[in-house]
């Protein structure tokens, strides 16, 4: 994988077209924010794709320490082995409804859940059309959870208007708490 920012979308997607082949995929994996994109594959081809961007005048193209070629068709055995464990475990419909990354949609049932985890390994994470269709929806605060500030930061570059919060441990979520409340 491999973090290419400071390109258009559809420049990114024409280097994955051109590199491509059956032994040789890479595609889009993450369209986190306006030039932001991470690409996935094997290793030679999302290689072949950095030296594109490069040469095309990306501000950056790094290749990413990872453990798998994420959110690509490469996951697909994957993704069917996670289905088939999946079918032993009951999803309710779901109380809140959620938001899939994979689509950008909205699930409110169990089976759309369930579907949705699966899809999520091998399809694109489609962040900023996630974000955007919250900020259609109404929600005005975003709250990350987890170490580091990666997604506060790509708030800012879809929406400047809307307010990330992070809780990375027991001190900011309580501060986070006493915010919402205030």
């Amino acid at each position: 994988m491999a973090a290419i920012i400071g390109m258009e979308q559809d420049v990114v997607e024409g280097y994955c077209q051109q590199v491509s082949r059956d032994d040789n995929i890479v595609t889009l994996a993450n369209v986190n924010s306006p030039g932001q994109y991470v690409i996935s594959g094997h290793v030679k081809a999302v290689n072949e794709v950095v030296e594109l961007a490069k040469e095309g005048g990306a501000k950056r193209a790094i290749p990413l320490a990872v453990s798998a070629p994420f959110h690509c068709a490469l996951m697909r055995p994957a993704a069917e082995k996670l289905e088939d464990a999946m079918q032993a475990v009951t999803f309710n419909d779901l109380t809140i409804p959620l938001v899939n990354n994979a689509e950008a949609s909205i699930l409110k049932t169990g089976r759309e859940a369930r579907e949705s985890l699966v899809r999520q390994m091998y399809k694109s994470v489609e962040w900023e059309k996630s974000v955007r269709l919250m900020i259609e929806q109404g929600v005005t605060t975003f709250i990350e959870v987890g170490p580091g500030k990666v997604l506060s930061g790509l708030l800012r570059r879809i929406d400047k208007k809307m307010k990330g919060i992070n809780v990375g441990d027991l001190t900011t979520l309580e501060k986070t708490i006493q915010t919402l409340q205030g």
